[in-house]
């Protein structure tokens, strides 16, 4: 009798597909947007300068209150003294289309792709509405000064800051190059700002964003008592 056939020789295992369909979210997908500042907004800014106070190790001279905020920061029209841009962030994309309490200035929105999911324990205490996913991440704060030299007026970086969770992912960038951005658009001369000796990483920051570290200058300030006295002083 004839011996059987061999059996046919095994299928080979297809190639394993590397490359994630077109369709596949790189990444945890997460997205921002940088807008103007209202009075409602007061008790996340509050809590964003305390929260800064921390960091830069000065809470001994943190002595600001929401209602010393709401009667100082909102007195004129934006970019003509105080004004603040926030920055917020949400799983969901921002709608595109948002009125701006200044028509000077549209909200800036971005898309980041990060390797991991931001956990943020505080969140609850930073949503401006419960029912969604918007949570503030960081502020700016800046205002008009004046160069003699340039015979143009710039702004002044008062306070900039990125809450803890969502540092080194490109959110203080963005603070920064909007408040660039609206100084270019206004034909200003420059922006200012001061940082802290002992903050290598933040100098590190500003100075791959192009900016000039001037170690020649040092900060003057009259504040408190010694400012107080010179109500007393003839001229």
């Amino acid at each position: 009798m004839a011996a059987a056939a061999p059996p046919p020789p095994p299928t080979a295992a297809p190639e394993p597909n590397m490359v994630p369909p077109l369709t596949s979210p790189i990444g945890h997908p997460i997205f921002s947007r940088i807008r103007l500042a209202t009075p409602s907004d007061v008790p996340f800014i509050h809590k964003l300068i305390h929260q800064m106070a921390v960091f830069e190790r000065l809470t001994h001279l943190f002595s600001a209150t929401e209602s010393g905020l709401t009667s100082t920061l909102f007195t004129s029209r934006p970019f003509q003294s105080f004004t603040v841009f926030l920055l917020e962030v949400s799983r969901s994309p921002f709608p595109t289309t948002i009125t701006s309490p200044s028509p000077d200035f549209t909200p800036f929105l971005k898309t980041h792709n990060i390797d991991l999911p931001i956990e943020d324990p505080e969140s609850y205490n930073f949503s401006p509405d419960m029912l969604n996913d918007v949570v503030v991440a960081g502020f700016v704060l800046f205002f008009p000064n004046y160069s003699s030299f340039l015979s143009k007026p710039g702004f002044y970086i008062e306070d900039i800051f990125v809450r803890e969770p969502y540092r080194r992912k490109g959110f203080g960038s963005m603070l920064l190059t909007a408040v660039a951005k609206q100084a270019v658009k206004m034909g200003y001369g420059r922006v200012e700002w001061v940082v802290l000796d002992w903050n290598v990483n933040a100098i590190k920051f500003y100075e791959q964003m192009g900016a000039q570290i001037l170690q020649e200058w040092r900060v003057c300030r009259l504040t408190g008592d010694a400012l107080e006295a010179f109500d007393q002083v003839n001229i």
